[in-house]
């Protein structure tokens, strides 16, 4: 029988963003060092997202495979984060700000960049404007957040979306990723609808196994 990893440690904490605090779940695994840091980010807030989302939980689940500490925030004027709703720039404001806090809690540490939906467009944004070293945006939402596509992530990026996508089309995801400079890696997922009803291990399968290419790539060229 395959040993079923210990849990991470949860902490709730409060991290300073441009509209006032943000509130925010750390989860640490065991044998974190610090090393690596995943910040992640949610769906759209207006339609009930939160950093409790069940995508956005398996995506800190599979960063803490590896070993890196997950950190979940809401975006302003969701949950106990101050602030309001601000169309996605102030949204992505806070992206960056729980980017730059994370790099001076943890100096030195790999940043990690994921989102889900609204939030997956937001971590697009956000990676283009910092140095991340990894991103991973599922069923991003181009459509309703624009994404300017001479300001894209220069890092390793997969994108993981549902082909029965009944929110975000996947025809139309394919389509801007056919305009992109720099497309990502794309991992399409049959008959996997918007929330991954009964399919989130195929999503955890799909990041885990990316990130064990990329990681093994990049000791390859650092040999």
């Amino acid at each position: 029988m395959t040993a079923i990893p210990p849990r991470p440690i949860s902490e709730p904490v409060f991290i300073p963003g441009p509209a006032g605090n943000l509130e925010a779940l750390l989860d640490s695994p065991p044998d974190a060092d610090g090393t690596r840091v995943a910040v992640i980010c949610h769906p759209h807030p207006q339609y009930g997202g939160t950093m409790t989302n069940k995508v956005v939980h398996m995506l800190a689940k599979s960063f803490n495979e590896f070993g890196a500490v997950t950190v979940r925030f809401n975006y302003r004027g969701v949950g106990a984060s101050a602030g309001t709703y601000d169309e996605g720039n102030g949204e992505t404001e806070d992206a960056i700000a729980v980017l730059d806090w994370a790099s001076r809690r943890w100096p030195g540490s790999r940043l990690w960049l994921g989102g889900f939906s609204f939030g997956g467009a937001i971590a697009v944004r956000a990676a283009a404007q910092r140095n991340v070293s990894r991103l991973v945006s599922v069923a991003p939402a181009v459509k309703m957040v624009v994404v300017d596509g001479a300001q894209l992530p220069l890092c390793p990026w997969l994108l993981v979306q549902g082909e029965a996508d009944e929110l975000v089309d996947a025809a139309e995801v394919q389509q801007w990723v056919r305009t992109l400079s720099t497309p990502p890696q794309v991992a399409l997922l049959p008959g996997v609808d918007h929330f991954f009803h009964g399919r989130l291990n195929e999503l955890r399968a799909a990041v885990v196994n990316w990130m064990q290419q990329t990681e093994s790539e990049g000791r390859s060229n650092h040999a």
